[in-house]
């Protein structure tokens, strides 16, 4: 999986690059997405494997079925990307965006997995507390999963931390056990 970032790195910053210095990083975000998309599907796929069509109908085949959804950018952007024999990598290519987008805006994704229902007020607070620690605006999604017991699981990018009480109880085993 991580020869794929690695290879799609490459385009998702050229990518980046053309969509900033166009001033529209949500169109792009929105078009990598559709595409991203629409390349995970099982018939889009086949054809895309298809040895019998020539790089430019698979390009033409899946600029046919995005359909107005994608600019003629795009739609060169996927020509090219046809030409190289990528076009599999426009789900790590619109992955590698998001981080790119991520990283210019300042902003990380929070997801905060707790025992119970978090109330807002509680969740403001690990927000602006996620906010000051990893000097980024923080977008938090909040779901509940009863195996924690209690506590909170917080996970922002690459950063997990777990202060759940399971987490806990199997850190003391495991110093227990050493």
């Amino acid at each position: 999986m991580a020869e794929l970032s690695t290879v799609a790195r490459p385009y998702a910053k050229a990518v980046f690059e053309y969509a900033h210095s166009a001033g529209d990083l949500a169109g792009w975000e929105k078009q990598l997405a559709t595409l991203a998309v629409l390349a995970q599907h099982d018939t889009v796929k086949q054809l895309l494997a298809s040895p019998s069509l020539t790089s430019a109908q698979h390009a033409d085949a899946l600029i046919q079925v995005a359909g107005d959804e994608i600019t003629p950018a795009a739609q060169n952007f996927l020509r090219i990307l046809s030409e190289n024999k990528r076009l599999p990598l426009l789900p790590a290519i619109y992955e590698q965006y998001e981080r790119e987008k991520a990283a210019r805006e300042k902003t990380v994704d929070v997801q905060i997995t707790a025992a119970y229902e978090v109330d807002s007020e509680t969740e403001q607070k690990l927000a602006a507390a996620l906010k000051k620690m990893l000097q980024r605006d923080v977008n938090v999604q909040t779901q509940v999963d009863g195996k924690l017991l209690g506590g909170v699981l917080v996970r922002a990018g690459d950063l997990v931390i777990d202060s759940s009480v399971r987490g806990r109880l199997a850190k003391l085993a495991e110093a227990m056990n050493a």
